[in-house]
């Protein structure tokens, strides 16, 4: 199994880039797993306390049920993966089936900073873009898709975004074999990186 970490900041178009991926590639396959499912059950906590957790910290994912969860799928198995509502801030009941592939891509914005979960992958990417660009893309994200205020998008952009990309996720692209320059400059690399899959599923057949 290859297996594609892609890190960037938030709004940086990694779902993007990973859709751009793995367009007209069977889905038979290739994987997609998002870190985003992988936050931390609260079910403890009540929704205004949960509102206050910092969500752009490393400690408020499971790192560690999805490094073995890798592991698994690297092994041959299928793994039950959470599904997460940004509307109540914590995990659902169900899960989702993921099954083995022959391509993995792990996708979220902390991927590339945690030394375990960077030992897993055979190639990283971080997904470059400016920061007023992420911060446009933010606005129009949570407004729209998760009901949040402006107001309240703001201070949290302020308050934890900016600081935790700065601290953790900007410094993670160090560890990056390939940068991809967000939007229509990005052509190249995309295509650099379909290259390599197809290589691996053509040698797997």
């Amino acid at each position: 199994m290859l297996v594609i970490g892609v890190a960037g900041g938030t709004g940086s178009g990694k779902t993007t880039v990973v859709q751009q991926i793995v367009n007209d590639l069977p889905a038979e396959e290739v994987g997609v797993i998002s870190q985003d499912s992988y936050y931390k059950d609260l079910s403890q906590m009540s929704y205004d306390d949960r509102c206050q957790i910092n969500f752009d910290h490393p400690d408020s994912i499971d790192f560690q049920m999805l490094i073995q969860h890798i592991k698994s799928l690297k092994g041959g198995k299928s793994i039950q993966q959470p599904v997460y509502s940004f509307a109540v801030h914590n995990r659902l009941e169900e899960s989702t089936t993921i099954e083995p592939r022959k391509v993995l891509i792990v996708e979220g914005i902390l991927i590339l900073s945690q030394p375990e979960l960077r030992k897993l992958l055979d190639l990283k990417l971080y997904v470059y873009a400016e920061s007023d660009e992420r911060l446009i893309r933010r606005l129009k994200r949570d407004i729209v898709e998760r009901g949040r205020d402006l107001e309240e998008v703001i201070d949290r952009y302020q308050n934890t975004l900016r600081p935790m990309h700065n601290e953790f996720i900007e410094p993670s692209k160090e560890f990056a074999d390939v940068i991809i320059p967000t939007h229509r400059r990005n052509r190249v690399a995309v295509e650099l990186i379909r290259d390599i899959i197809d290589q691996r599923i053509a040698q797997d057949q």
